[in-house]
């Protein structure tokens, strides 16, 4: 499984153009597609919309370069969903909402099959501590752990809880959620669970996408869910990797590095940085890495 997802571009499955997106003839730039059944559906057109789906499974095509998921809106819907011709094709489902009281009820649906899950992390549950580590106990049941590809963190559902709408200026982390973000982390990553950002909804403030997907990577985000085909490049721009800690990385994982030596005047430790060193080469194999050379650099023993 992908250990970084860079953008993962929402499209509502009542879009016109949903198969042409989902074949890749269209923003062939997406390399992870969540097809929605609902937020971005209206109740009304929900009848509309899983028709509309059940036509695009049924012809789009098996292999594209794109991983391509559905994001439903219950398990009523998985289960609709997951009977229509071509559903195999899907790498897997974003569950919405999810919590360890309704968790097992999406699980046993698909239990059978080869799809994977990203549950999303939106309600009154990830504000407690307690609550967040019983779901994390219970995604490492046996058969249950390698089905987790990601878990995604669903900022506006977040806020809304709380009354607040994300202000213009300011990233996520500045909110009040920076705090329940920083903890998701630690609770979720030692147990080797990725995360992924919230979405950014300001379409008209690129600078403040871009300072917030530096943050959203500090964090250890492995991804962020894209809203427009624009944010898709902005947001995977910054990971790439860049020359210089792809040097660091590689130096820390070769055999012959001394325990501890310095490099660009810091101090690197093979055995602490290591992990993030063998993250950093895996990101630097789907990203690529900025400019065409790496910088030719002396290591020093300390």
């Amino acid at each position: 499984m992908h250990k970084s997802m860079g953008a993962s571009l929402y499209v509502p499955a009542n879009h016109k153009d949903l198969l042409e997106v989902a074949n890749g003839e269209k923003l062939p730039q997406a390399r992870s597609l969540i097809l929605c059944t609902e937020d971005s559906v209206a109740d009304r057109d929900l009848g509309w919309a899983l028709f509309n789906l059940s036509v695009v499974l049924e012809n789009m095509l098996p292999e594209v370069a794109a991983e391509r998921f559905v994001r439903v809106r219950s398990p009523e819907v998985l289960a609709r969903v997951l009977a229509m011709p071509g559903a195999h094709k899907l790498t897997g489902f974003v569950i919405p909402k999810a919590t360890r009281h309704n968790f097992e009820t999406y699980y046993r649906l698909v239990r059978d099959t080869d799809h994977v899950l990203m549950p999303t992390l939106e309600t009154a549950d990830v504000f407690s501590e307690r609550e967040m580590e019983a779901f994390r106990d219970l995604l490492q049941s046996p058969g249950v752990r390698s089905r987790i590809l990601a878990l995604r963190i669903g900022g506006n559902d977040l806020l809304a809880l709380l009354g607040l709408r994300r202000p213009r200026g300011m990233t996520i982390y500045r909110t009040p959620l920076g705090p329940v973000i920083a903890r998701l982390v630690t609770i979720f990553r030692p147990h080797g669970f990725m995360l992924t950002a919230p979405v950014f909804e300001h379409l008209d403030l690129p600078e403040l996408l871009d300072q917030e997907v530096l943050e959203d990577i500090a964090y250890g985000m492995v991804g962020k869910t894209a809203i427009h085909p624009s944010q898709i490049v902005a947001i995977e721009e910054h990971y790439k990797v860049k020359p210089q800690d792809l040097a660091v990385a590689r130096a820390i994982l070769d055999a012959n590095s001394p325990a501890v030596f310095k490099m660009h005047e810091s101090m690197c430790e093979v055995a602490t940085h290591r992990a993030w060193a063998e993250r950093l080469v895996a990101q630097s194999h789907i990203f690529g890495a900025h400019g065409a050379a790496l910088l030719n650099v002396e290591r020093e023993n300390t």
